[in-house]
Order: structure tokens, then C-alpha cells, then sequence
């Protein structure tokens, strides 16, 4: 006897969902680009007053700032013009000592081909998970040096890149030679390098492990109200993946209209606190 597996229901189209979802005002625009800098300013006063038990926990805050910020701004979703977004992209990458420009191009590369090949963002979603945490010494040279390469030919991009690398340079060795009076600086830079580290493991290779054959099935999406709200909502990645022009302010709230949908197509969800 045979069986004959059902299709999947059609993606909805982002206007059957709501044009809503494409907004942002002047006030969440600012908000988030404030965030990162207003955690660089926590974290220096923290240091003043002596709290250095509460430099992780700051830091940790600045990633997760920088990192939902930055997505929306490489996929041009807060309304910034084309200076603004060269502007900022080379911003809150210094704030990390990351290549905003490198960032973009190889995001827009994994948008396109994933899970296909020339997808060095997406690469540790074919690693093991000690294969993705031995990526992150490497992970982010990798992209910036992808991004120099591709840029040939582009001397506007390719200037960006080198200039974000002269600063991420300068940052470093500065903290090395004034570390004794400025400890402060040398121990934000070591916390942001190393928790740079994790990007391959907890960025790409977690969200898209044993990823399918469909969009619905290549990431996840991690409902609940704690956990999303600490990490700024990154953790809807499947609706990010369907809907990248959409800004993170807003992911939750496409979830919920994606409800209805991921429930007739047999879509996971992942429940968290």
C-alpha cells in the first residue's frame, strides 16, 4: 500500500502576516543602537567604583546588545540610510572588536546559499560540537578574511575592512602596554575576544544542528518568555530565517502570527523558561 507524505502548507507571504511588523520609530530605533554604548558606560563606571565582580555579567549584556543590534542593522530593518549603516556597522563592531562590514557580508552569504557551500558563517553547522568550539579561536578571523577577499575590486567595503581591523589592532595593543594602569581595559578586551570564541557553537552550530532539506527544518525557534527576553528575542531564529527584513523588535510578535502556521506544517517549537 502506498503513502503519500503531505506538502507543507505555503510559507505565508510577510504582508499576509502585517505590514506592521516592518516598523520601528525613532525611539526603538535609538534604544537599540544606545544599548551597546550605554553598556560600554556601565561597565567603565563598574570598573571605577571597584565592582569588577560585575564586569562578566556586563559584557554579556554588551554581546547580546551588540549582536541583536547589529542583525537588524545588516539587514537594513531599523531605517538607517546607507552612511548610517557604514557608520554604525563600524561602531558596534569596535564595541566587540568585530568586523561589522565582514559581519554582513557573510550573513547576506548565509541567508543565500545555506546549507549549501561557500557559507563560511554557516560552516559549523556541519561540525561536531567539539568541532564548533575548537572554530572559535578561528571563526572570526576566518569571516573578516572571506570578506577581504570578496571585496576586490570594491575599495569603499574593502577600505571599512581594514580600518575596523587598524582599530580592533590599535584597541588590543593599547591594552597590553597600559594594562597597569588601565587593567580595566585589558580585561574587557579579554573577556570580548574570549567570548567571541563562542559564536560558532552557540550562534550557528546549536540553532541549525542536523538541519533539513526545507527552510521550516534548517533552525529553530526557542519560545518562552525568559529566556527570549534576556537575549533581546535572537532566540526566534527560524522566524528571523523566514523573515530576515523583519526587526527584532518584532520577532515575537511574528511568531505568534506564524502560530497558526508552523502547527498545520508540523514545525517544532522549542519550549524554554
Amino acid at each position: 500500500m502506498e503513502t503519500h507524505a503531505h506538502p507543507s502548507p505555503p510559507i505565508p507571504q510577510l504582508e499576509d502576516l502585517g505590514d506592521d511588523l516592518l516598523t520601528t520609530s525613532p525611539r526603538q530605533r535609538v534604544v537599540a543602537l544606545a544599548r551597546p554604548l550605554l553598556g560600554v558606560f556601565v561597565y567603565a563606571a563598574a570598573m571605577h567604583f571597584g565592582l569588577w565582580y560585575l564586569g562578566p555579567l556586563i559584557v554579556f549584556w554588551i554581546f547580546v546588545a551588540v549582536v541583536t543590534v547589529t542583525h537588524d542593522v545588516v539587514h537594513g530593518a531599523i531605517g538607517l540610510t546607507p552612511r548610517q549603516t557604514d557608520l554604525w556597522l563600524f561602531l558596534l563592531g569596535a564595541v566587540l572588536l568585530e568586523s561589522g562590514h565582514a559581519y554582513r557580508l557573510t550573513h547576506h552569504q548565509h541567508h543565500r546559499v545555506f546549507p549549501g557551500p561557500d557559507d563560511p558563517e554557516g560552516d559549523p553547522a556541519r561540525l561536531t560540537f567539539w568541532g564548533s568550539v575548537l572554530q572559535g579561536p578561528f571563526f572570526l578571523p576566518k569571516l573578516w578574511l572571506w570578506s577581504l577577499r570578496r571585496t576586490r575590486g570594491r575599495p569603499k567595503q574593502h577600505r571599512w575592512l581594514l580600518a575596523e581591523a587598524g582599530v580592533h589592532v590599535t584597541v588590543i595593543v593599547a591594552s597590553i602596554v597600559l594594562w597597569k594602569t588601565a587593567p580595566a581595559l585589558l580585561a574587557y578586551v579579554v573577556m570580548v575576544i574570549g567570548g567571541s570564541w563562542v559564536y560558532p557553537l552557540l550562534t550557528v552550530h546549536l540553532p541549525h544542528r542536523d538541519y533539513g532539506d526545507t527552510p521550516l527544518n534548517q533552525t529553530r525557534t526557542l519560545r518562552g518568555r525568559i529566556i527570549p527576553a534576556i537575549f533581546l528575542e535572537l532566540t526566534y531564529h527560524l522566524e528571523h530565517h523566514l523573515y530576515p527584513q523583519v526587526p527584532s523588535h518584532h520577532l515575537a510578535r511574528l511568531a505568534q502570527r506564524l502560530d497558526p502556521f508552523f502547527h498545520e506544517a508540523g514545525v517544532e517549537v522549542w519550549r524554554v523558561p
